[in-house]
C-alpha cells in the first residue's frame, strides 16, 4: 500500500510540475512585453483584453492556426524531431528542482520536489546541455544558411559558457559538501552562499544569460544578420516549442541561481512559507533577465567568445582556488 501511495504522489507532483511549466510561458510573454514597453516609455500590449492580458491567448490561437511549413529540401524527420529535443530537456531537469521544504499531512511526509539525487547538480548541468542538440538539428535540417549559422553559433556559445558555469558551482559544492540541491539549500540556513561566493555568483549569472540566449548574448537569434537564427524556417506549433523551451530555460536558470546562491526557499526577516519565498526570488531574477534584455546592446560574436574564454573561465578557476584556500 505504501508503495502505491508513494507512486501516486510522484505522479501527482509530476502532473502539477508539467502543468505549471506548460502554463508559465503564457504570463511570461505578457510580462516581458510590458517590461519592454515601460523601459522604452510605451504601454506595451493594450488592445486584447484589459491592459493586453489576453494577448498571450491571441498569440496561442495564431500559433495553433498558422500554417505548418516545412521547406522542400529540408530533412523532414530531423526538422520535426528538433523542436521536441529542444523542449524535453528543460522539463526533465525540473525533476530534481526543490521548490520548498517537506511537510506532513495526515502522517504522510510530502516533499516539494519529485526526486532528490545525490548528484542532482551534475544531472541538471548534463541534461540541460542536451537542449543544444535540438538547436543544432533545427539548423541543419532546415537546409538554410541562416539557420545553420545560428545553430553553429549556439553550439559554440553553449559549450563555451557551460564550462565556466560548471566550474562556478564547484565552490558551492565545496561549501555544502554535496551535489544534492536539497542539501545545498539546507547548508545555507545560516548565511546564503552569495556572501561566500560573490565571484562564483557573478560567473554563473553571466553564463546563465548566455545559456538562456538572452541579450546581450542572443547571437544565435541575431535578427540583424541571421533573420531569426536556427528557427528561421519554423512556424506554428514547432516555433512555439522553441519559444517555450527558451522561457523554461530562463525559469530554470533563475531557479538555479536562487537554489545555489540565494538560499532557495530560505526566507529572511518576513515569515513567509518556503515556496512563496522561492517563487518571489525566482520571479525577481526572471525580471532581472528581462530588464537586461531591454537595457544592453548585443555583443559582437568575437566579443562573446572572448568574454567566455578569457574572462569567465579564469574567474571561475580563481573562485575555486579562493574557496579552497579560505573555506576548505
Amino acid at each position: 500500500m505504501e508503495i502505491f501511495l508513494t507512486f501516486g504522489l510522484i505522479l501527482v507532483k509530476m502532473a502539477v510540475v508539467i502543468g505549471v511549466l506548460f502554463a508559465l510561458p503564457i504570463p511570461l510573454t505578457w510580462i516581458e512585453r510590458k517590461i519592454a514597453g515601460h523601459i522604452q516609455q510605451r504601454l506595451g500590449p493594450m488592445r486584447v483584453g484589459w491592459h493586453g492580458l489576453l494577448q498571450p491567448l491571441a498569440d496561442g490561437i495564431k500559433l495553433f492556426t498558422k500554417e505548418d511549413h516545412i521547406p522542400d529540401n529540408a530533412d523532414r524527420f530531423l526538422f520535426t524531431l528538433a523542436p521536441i529535443m529542444a523542449l524535453v530537456p528543460p522539463f526533465v531537469v525540473f525533476v530534481v528542482i526543490p521548490f520548498g521544504d517537506s511537510f506532513t499531512i495526515f502522517g504522510i511526509e510530502i516533499t516539494l520536489y519529485i526526486a532528490d539525487m545525490n548528484v542532482a547538480l551534475l544531472f541538471v548541468l548534463g541534461v540541460a546541455g542536451i537542449e543544444v542538440m535540438g538547436v543544432i538539428l533545427a539548423g541543419w535540417a532546415s537546409n538554410s544558411k541562416y539557420a545553420v549559422l545560428g545553430s553553429l553559433r549556439t553550439c559554440a556559445q553553449m559549450i563555451s559558457y557551460e564550462i565556466p558555469m560548471g566550474f562556478s558551482v564547484i565552490g558551492v559544492v565545496m561549501l555544502a559538501q554535496s551535489m544534492s540541491l536539497v542539501d545545498i539549500v539546507e547548508a545555507q540556513s545560516g548565511l546564503w552562499n552569495v556572501v561566500y561566493q560573490p565571484l562564483g555568483f557573478f560567473v554563473f549569472f553571466v553564463a546563465a544569460i548566455a545559456e538562456a540566449h538572452r541579450i546581450p548574448f542572443d547571437l544565435p537569434e541575431a535578427d540583424g544578420d541571421l533573420g531569426a537564427g536556427y528557427h528561421t524556417e519554423y512556424s506554428g506549433m514547432r516555433f512555439a516549442f522553441f519559444m517555450t523551451s527558451e522561457y523554461l530555460i530562463l525559469v530554470l536558470m533563475s531557479a538555479l541561481i536562487v537554489i545555489l546562491f540565494f538560499g532557495g526557499w530560505q526566507g529572511a526577516l518576513i515569515p513567509l512559507p518556503g515556496p512563496v519565498w522561492f517563487a518571489l526570488k525566482v520571479g525577481f531574477f526572471i525580471w532581472v533577465f528581462m530588464w537586461l534584455r531591454f537595457t544592453f546592446p548585443r555583443y559582437r560574436y568575437d566579443q562573446l567568445m572572448t568574454i567566455g574564454w578569457k574572462v569567465l573561465f579564469p574567474l571561475s578557476l580563481a573562485n575555486i582556488l579562493i574557496t579552497g584556500i579560505f573555506f576548505a
